[in-house]
C-alpha cells in the first residue's frame, strides 16, 4: 500500500494514499469525515439521486487499511455519518460490517458538526481525545500545538506533464495537521481557500493522496 512518512509534533506518522493517517507507535489508524449514508440523506431531502454504494465503498477501503496496518485503535475524527438520520437508516448488513471492523479494537467516535456520533454502534463517543503529544478533534481550534483535525476536506493541486492534478490532501505545519475527507462523495476545499490559509503557517506542507502520495509546499501559502 502506498504511503508517505513524516514527522509531526514529535510523532512519526504515515499518510496513506487512501487518506487515512497511521501512527505505528500507537497501533492507531485515524480517518476523518466518512460521511456514511450521504446518498440516503440527499435522497431523503429530495435532492438528486446518487448511486447508493458510497457507504460500502468507504467501508471497503477502511477494511483494506485495517487489514494492511493491523491497527488496534481506530479514531473516526467526526462527521462519520452525513447526519443522524443516515446513521439510523444504515442497512443491517453495513451495520454488522462496522461492528465486525470494531471487533478486538479500541474504537473512538469523535463528535462532528454533522453528527454527534453514531448511535446504536459500539465504540466510545468523545468530543476530543489527547494521546501523547497529539490531540484529536473534529474542527481546528485557534491556538493549539499537536492538533489533528478534519472538517475542511482539504485538497491540493500539482502540475504534472503539463496538466493540473487535484487530490484530497493532508495539510500540516508545526502546530496542526488537517486530514482529508475519507468518505466517498465528500468533495473538498482547495488549499488556497482563505480559511485554510488563515489556519496554516507559512511552512505548511500538503501531502496529496492517491496511488503515489507526494508532499509539496502547501499551495496558496506565501513563502
Amino acid at each position: 500500500m502506498n504511503s508517505l512518512d513524516f514527522s509531526f509534533a514529535g510523532a512519526a506518522l504515515t499518510a496513506l494514499g487512501s487518506g487515512a493517517l497511521l501512527w505505528r507507535d500507537r497501533d492507531l489508524l485515524c480517518v476523518s469525515d466518512l460521511h456514511l449514508g450521504k446518498s440516503e440523506r440527499i435522497a431523503r431531502r429530495g435532492g438528486s439521486a446518487l448511486p447508493p454504494y458510497e457507504t460500502r465503498d468507504t467501508l471497503k477501503r477502511l477494511a483494506a487499511d485495517l487489514s494492511f496496518t493491523q491497527a488496534r485503535h481506530v479514531i473516526c475524527l467526526g462527521d462519520s455519518f452525513d447526519d443522524l438520520g443516515a446513521a439510523r437508516a444504515l442497512p443491517e448488513e453495513e451495520r454488522l460490517w462496522i461492528l465486525g471492523l470494531q471487533a478486538g479494537r479500541r474504537w473512538d467516535w469523535i463528535e462532528g458538526n454533522h453528527d454527534p456520533g453514531p448511535v446504536g454502534l459500539g465504540g466510545t463517543h468523545l468530543g476530543e481525545i489527547a494521546l501523547g503529544p497529539l490531540t484529536f478533534r473534529h474542527i481546528a481550534a485557534s491556538e493549539v500545538r499537536g492538533e489533528v483535525s478534519g472538517h475542511y476536506h482539504p485538497k491540493a493541486s500539482i502540475r504534472a506533464r503539463g496538466r493540473s492534478i487535484s487530490r484530497p490532501a493532508f495539510l500540516f505545519d508545526s502546530k496542526r495537521l488537517i486530514l482529508p475527507a475519507y468518505g466517498t462523495y465528500t468533495g473538498g476545499l482547495r488549499s488556497q481557500s482563505r480559511v485554510l490559509c488563515d489556519l496554516m503557517g507559512p511552512e505548511a506542507c500538503a501531502v496529496l493522496t492517491g496511488a503515489q502520495p507526494v508532499a509539496i509546499p502547501m499551495p496558496g501559502k506565501a513563502r
